[in-house]
């Protein structure tokens, strides 16, 4: 009995005492901001046809279905182009302040309200990959996914350094930012443009208010009994999401798999040869016909698929198994960009395996990338007038417990080993977190 609550206790301490999972969501974040920013760029000379003013979807039709369904999208706000042309460029800049990871939490809700507007304008337009994508800029607005590998956490790096000086750091953008924002909320809910379906209005709301209670409390209360219960609170609430995205990654994989089964195409291994030999999806012709004309590679393809996403799910308490499936699914995905010609479709499930990733890899990863940065500065000339050669910085120190293997319970130790989950006064955060 003592065993069982000592181990519930440790549970409740696990998911209330730090944000799991920084680098699986940092990675979420600059996959999914990555995948709809390059959808963007690439569609930006038709923008116009697939959810602006040209696009045969007219403005009449998409106010007819939101009126029946109830979606948000501010692009009914107006049906002119300037009106646009604004929602479209917000969406490319929100995309890359995200990826980049500069004000994430602000940026994250920025970046759902544009992709549910363009999404939502014109809902003909997708190759499944918009429904991931869609989803999940929903559950990014309540992860803490700018811990690492972002601009916010060199910022919070150099705060805490400051203040270990003594120096007042004083945060100017985030309150500005919030201000303006809760402006613009407070604007369109008096002229009823929020009206519909409350969940996206109760979020925008949510989110404005707890950011604004978030800087009140780190501004006048300090490190005290106030900023613990926050962060509390949005510690399980980035768990929670986290919790959410990989049940969301499952229920994908396991329904795609169990409706494969029980078509007889799947059944009898052939399944994968007629997309490859359709016009649409034959960016290459002569690689889909190469394929499609060997029925062993056609076979083992139609079951691989099918055998890996039904198994996928029941493999995530054996990591080896697991990650073994993981490498085979980003694999096969890579292939569908390259053989159909669906590139983004393949990213967004790509991101969305990324949530399985070990930590271990990631920190490595993390590691390969900073070395190899390092090296190209030291590389590369000093500057003109400034008399010093440039400097090659030195091997990072790792963090405590850095070389532990991540695994299914890698996510417990990632949390609690990363320094901005570490609590304390003098890690106190004046103004907007990630």
């Amino acid at each position: 009995m003592n065993g069982i609550a000592l181990s519930v206790s440790r549970g409740i301490a696990r998911v209330t005492g730090a944000a799991l999972g920084p680098y699986r969501t940092a990675v979420i974040r600059i996959g999914f901001s990555a995948t709809w920013l390059l959808f963007l760029l690439r569609e930006l000379p038709h923008r116009h046809e697939l959810y602006g003013p040209g696009s045969p979807w007219g403005h009449d039709l998409a106010e007819q279905l939101i009126a029946d369904n109830g979606a948000f999208t501010v692009l009914m706000w107006s049906d002119g182009r300037v009106w646009f042309e604004i929602v479209y460029a917000v969406a490319v800049l929100s995309s890359v302040l995200l990826l980049l990871g500069w004000r994430t939490r602000t940026m994250s809700v920025i970046f759902m309200v544009g992709v549910l507007s363009l999404q939502n304008r014109s809902v003909f337009m997708g190759d499944g990959g918009d429904n991931v994508l869609h989803l999940m800029s929903i559950y990014l607005v309540l992860t803490r996914c700018g811990q690492v590998w972002s601009l916010d956490a060199r910022r919070a790096r150099r705060a805490g350094g400051a203040r270990a000086r003594g120096e007042r750091v004083v945060d100017r953008a985030g309150p500005a930012l919030w201000s303006v924002f809760g402006f613009v909320l407070l604007t369109m809910t008096v002229a009823g443009a929020l009206d519909g379906d409350w969940f996206v209005p109760a979020l925008l709301w949510a989110v404005w208010a707890a950011q604004g209670l978030w800087w009140a409390v780190g501004r006048w209360a300090g490190g005290g009994e106030p900023r613990i219960l926050l962060d509390v609170i949005a510690d399980i609430v980035h768990n929670g999401a986290l919790v959410v995205i990989m049940a969301e990654a499952c229920l994908i994989y396991a329904t795609a798999g169990w409706y494969k089964i029980q078509g007889s195409r799947w059944q009898d291994g052939t399944a994968v040869y007629y997309p490859l030999n359709l016009d649409y999806f034959s960016p290459w012709p002569a690689l889909s016909e190469a394929l499609a004309a060997n029925g062993t590679m056609v076979m083992l393809i139609t079951y691989g698929t099918v055998a890996v996403q039904v198994a996928f799910p029941f493999t995530l308490f054996n990591r080896r198994v697991k990650n073994v499936l993981l490498a085979a699914m980003m694999t096969e995905h890579a292939v569908i960009a390259v053989v159909l010609g669906l590139p983004f479709f393949s990213l967004a499930m790509i991101a969305a395996d990324a949530v399985f990733l070990p930590t271990s890899f990631l920190r490595r990863v993390g590691d390969w990338t900073a070395r190899a940065r390092g090296g190209l500065r030291g590389r590369l000339p000093a500057g003109r007038g400034s008399g010093r050669k440039a400097a090659v910085p030195g091997p990072r120190a790792h963090e405590a417990g850095e070389g532990a293997e991540g695994g299914e319970g890698g996510e417990a130790r990632e949390g609690a080993e990363h320094p901005a989950d570490r609590k304390g006064p003098e890690h106190t955060h004046v103004g907007f977190g990630a």
